[in-house]
Order: structure tokens, then C-alpha cells, then sequence
């Protein structure tokens, strides 16, 4: 049940908007156009298995690993309170 103002559903919207936007950033991160054959990080071949899989890919499979550890998020703090943005 939502407080004040806010229609009943306000949680849940936050929740989808949340999922939206990240399901967004995501896209955005996913590559496009022509791949290559060779990893552009390393220089070893990327496999064809690869290549069908994620048109596009410029890197081989561990070196996109890595660059996916590194990847920071910064998005819209949905929550309403103030303890959330504190962390």
C-alpha cells in the first residue's frame, strides 16, 4: 500500500522503471555492426561459435570478461529515502 500522494502501484512502477533502464544500459553496452576476427584487446582469434553468436563481438571471451568486471553502473536512485543514498 502506498503512503500520501502516491497511487498504490508506486513500488512496483519504480521496480519496472529500475529493470527498464538497465535493461537499457545493457543494449547500449551490447556491440553492433561488423565484428572482428581477431580480439582487439589480445590480438588471438575470436572463435566462429562467437562471432555467430554475438554479431558484433570485437573482443575474445576472456578478455570481454574482464572488461565486464570493470563496468560501473550509475543510475537514478528510485528509492525515497534518504538512507539509500547514503551507500
Amino acid at each position: 500500500m502506498a503512503s500520501g500522494w502516491a497511487p498504490d502501484s508506486a513500488v512496483q512502477d519504480q521496480i519496472d522503471d529500475s529493470i527498464k533502464d538497465e535493461v537499457s544500459r545493457a543494449r547500449a553496452r551490447m556491440p553492433s555492426g561488423e565484428g572482428e576476427a581477431f580480439c582487439v584487446e589480445c590480438g588471438e582469434e575470436i572463435p566462429e561459435a562467437r562471432r555467430r553468436a554475438m554479431p558484433g563481438a570485437r573482443t575474445c571471451v576472456a578478455c570481454q570478461s574482464e572488461l565486464d568486471r570493470h563496468v560501473s553502473t550509475s543510475g537514478y536512485n528510485r528509492r525515497g529515502n534518504k538512507d539509500s543514498q547514503l551507500s
